[in-house]
């Protein structure tokens, strides 16, 4: 094991790393085994690390006597041990979704002409918890704290998608008559699931646009919804859409959903 490697600096003399090769590797090998649907042969294993099954299996062993992997007796498969249950547990306990997301969208407010915020759901539909102005960008319908309508907006259709329809029913009972509209149909509901994400123009403006996207946390149940309201033309050049939902993919990934 070589507890640290030396690289060439530009002035010609050596500099040390910072960075443990042995300790790479193994992240390697427990990030295979996170990815996969189940156990793993050594070969396996070796072949997508790229490296020879020697050297995964002396990595194989060391981690089970951490516990980071566990090998079936039977079989012989590897499989995440007890204590990586236990390190990914911990993690997921100090990751919020709507933090995580509203980082990426002041992130992406400060990139785009667009402003860009996060929505919860409460008992009165789709609630904005975070608003971004860009400096691009100064006109907008929503503020902080805005209850949105469930049909006339891209948020709302998003939460739509991906709730129970008790849930909604009871929002769509509590909102404002002048709210409502016509409720989606289920292929509309559908395209959204198969989009991942919804656009809507906005109903008080026909010159600008609303999208949005769900973010999902570790049991893969939707947590927030990020939105960007924009115009329309700008939208489309900047392409919005897409930057919007690679954030809310990667807001995802953070939130610890697979």
């Amino acid at each position: 094991m070589k507890p640290e490697k030396f690289v060439e600096a530009e002035n010609g003399r050596a500099k040390r790393s910072t960075t443990i090769q042995s300790i790479s590797i193994a992240a390697r090998f427990l990030d295979i085994l996170a990815k996969s649907e189940g156990a793993m042969a050594l070969g396996e294993l070796a072949r997508r690390a790229g490296t020879g099954t020697s050297t995964a299996h002396r990595y194989m062993q060391s981690l089970v006597l951490e516990g980071l992997v566990a090998q079936d007796r039977t079989t012989g498969r590897y499989d995440l041990g007890p204590a990586a249950l236990h390190i990914g547990i911990g993690a997921l306990r100090r990751i919020e979704p709507v933090e995580v997301a509203a980082r990426l969208m002041k992130s992406l407010a400060a990139r785009i002409a667009a402003s860009c915020g996060v929505a919860i759901w409460t008992e009165r539909g789709p609630t904005i918890v975070r608003w971004y102005r860009s400096s691009d960008f100064m006109v907008s319908t929503v503020s902080l704290g805005d209850v949105l309508p469930l049909d006339n907006t891209a948020t709302g259709l998003v939460f739509q998608a991906f709730l129970p329809a008790e849930r909604i029913e009871a929002a769509r009972r509590m909102q404002p008559s002048s709210f409502r509209g016509k409720p989606p149909g289920a292929d509309v509901l559908e395209e959204v699931r198969r989009e991942g994400g919804a656009g809507l123009k906005e109903h008080l403006f026909s010159l600008l646009t609303g999208k949005a996207a769900p973010v999902f946390d570790a049991q893969n149940e939707i947590a927030c919804v990020v939105t960007t309201v924009s115009f329309i033309e700008t939208a489309q050049v900047q392409d919005h859409r897409a930057a919007l939902f690679e954030a809310a993919r990667q807001a995802s990934r953070e939130a610890g959903c697979a």
